[in-house]
């Protein structure tokens, strides 16, 4: 009796609970309504799993945030840098308050981990001064220890070096911290971003920092997708490595990866950076903007940029990432724009590292594909890398997934790079992994389309 009481009284609260958040939210809904799917989810899960769903609300509830009192939402990237011949998206995400294109930069792109890795090492062997690196995964596995071992030796050597690390992404170094202690006591500083075991209750843990930056004397930046271990990046070639890509630039752009980086530092550490106030001279002829996304950014640029690029295509949208979980906008985008002729191509593993993931991802695959639009599926292996190459005019890759969770909730950044020879490469590198992929979806049967049914009206909270 007790207990069938309890269970009462539980669905009781919990559906006075939902009858609040749905008053609570219609005025934000009025303003965001791109957030109706995630308010949707969150009813149905609080419904069906009160206990769980009630209390995970309040850890994760908002996608945005102020730091603090003083700071503002929006990052204050500076446009002192001479720009002509602007494009349409580099208006609108001028106009959402991200920093113009830059001219002037060098840019070298990466798709073999090997190159990468190496490419990473001598750039910390060259640093004299400053070594800052922001990463969602970071192991102690082979990899991550030689990096750490480089890392070392340059604090030692008196450069400041300093290490941000997601809680989440970086779980098991968070927990076990042995492996730094040498770094440490180098003089390296280590900072986890939202740590898991801090104020549960008044971070937020759903939102995490998924941006990659390795910031070398303030002069030069690599950034893209690939994590610091094994999966991504090694000294040597393995079987088993992901297909992923960094980029490394040099010039002006990298002064807006710093700002971003330094804003991210400073909301985590007790020791603060100083602001990077010069911004470097040209070194090569590649216009590059760089373009924050998250809780931290007031609007939703990004998104706004990747809608209004899609509508305007007129040539391809050929699209390359692991998890393709888009809201209705983006997806009718792609749609329409097929409708109109654009060549759309959709490139990423048959099968991916997450089930999960798998399963949110099939449905809005298998609706392309009943569009006709091309699904080019790698069949073996993992695709982690995030570009999307728009006609001849732009292609854009960084941090960013093309799923709900980088385009709403996680702290990422990207570069859209307006350079010909830097299409060029980017096209080149998609021709090669089209050729190894299938192109037919497996045919689901009845509880695996049950799964991705299911899976799409929960992709928001994923």
């Amino acid at each position: 009796m007790i207990a069938e009481m309890t269970y009462l009284w539980t669905i009781y609260f919990s559906t006075i609970f939902a009858y609040v958040l749905i008053l609570s939210t219609l005025g934000h809904m009025a303003h965001q309504r791109r957030d109706t799917p995630s308010i949707v989810a969150w009813l149905l899960a609080i419904i069906l799993l009160p206990y769980i769903a009630v209390p995970f609300y309040f850890i994760l509830r908002s996608r945005k945030l102020k730091r603090n009192r003083k700071t503002p939402i929006k990052l204050k990237c500076t446009d002192e840098v001479d720009i002509t011949n602007t494009t349409h998206v580099d208006m609108i995400l001028r106009s959402n308050g991200i920093a113009g294109a830059t001219r002037g930069n060098k840019f070298k792109l990466y798709t073999d981990g090997v190159d990468a890795y190496h490419s990473l090492i001598a750039e910390i062997h060259r640093a004299e001064k400053r070594i800052l690196i922001s990463t969602y995964v970071f192991k102690s596995d082979e990899v991550g220890k030689s990096i750490l071992a480089e890392l070392t030796k340059k604090a030692l050597q008196g450069v400041d070096v300093r290490l941000l690390v997601d809680s989440v992404g970086s779980m098991p170094l968070y927990i076990f911290q042995g492996s730094l202690r040498q770094f440490k006591k180098s003089g390296g500083k280590v900072a986890f971003y939202m740590p898991l075991l801090k104020r549960p209750f008044q971070n937020y843990i759903n939102l995490r920092n998924h941006r990659k930056i390795f910031l070398f004397d303030d002069t030069k930046v690599i950034a893209g997708g690939m994590n610091l271990s094994h999966e991504y990046m090694g000294p040597v070639p393995c079987d088993d490595r992901w297909q992923d890509i960094l980029f490394s630039i040099d010039g002006p752009a990298v002064f807006h990866y710093r700002e971003i980086f330094t804003e991210d530092w400073n909301f985590t550490s007790q020791h603060q950076l100083e602001p990077y106030q010069l911004i470097s001279l040209p070194k090569g002829d590649t216009r590059i903007q760089v373009v924050p996304s998250g809780p931290d950014i007031e609007t939703d640029a990004l998104y706004e940029a990747l809608l209004s690029a899609s509508f305007s295509a007129k040539k391809r949208i050929w699209i390359v990432t692991p998890y393709f979980v888009p809201d209705k906008g983006l997806m009718q985008a792609l749609i329409i724009a097929f409708h109109r002729g654009v060549d759309i191509k959709l490139i990423t593993p048959a099968k991916s590292n997450h089930m999960i993931a798998d399963l949110a991802r099939s449905s809005y695959m298998r609706d392309l594909d009943s569009y006709g639009i091309e699904l080019c599926l790698l069949p073996t292996g993992m695709i982690h890398a995030k570009a999307i190459l728009f006609d001849d005019e732009a292609v854009m890759m960084g941090s960013a997934n093309i799923d709900q969770r980088s385009l709403f909730l996680n702290y990422e950044v990207v570069s859209f790079i307006y350079s010909k020879e830097s299409i060029l490469n980017s096209e080149e590198w998609m021709k090669k992994l089209i050729t190894k992929c299938d192109h037919k979806m497996k045919p689901a049967n009845k509880w695996r389309k049950i799964g991705e049914n299911l899976m799409s009206v929960f992709a928001p909270l994923l």
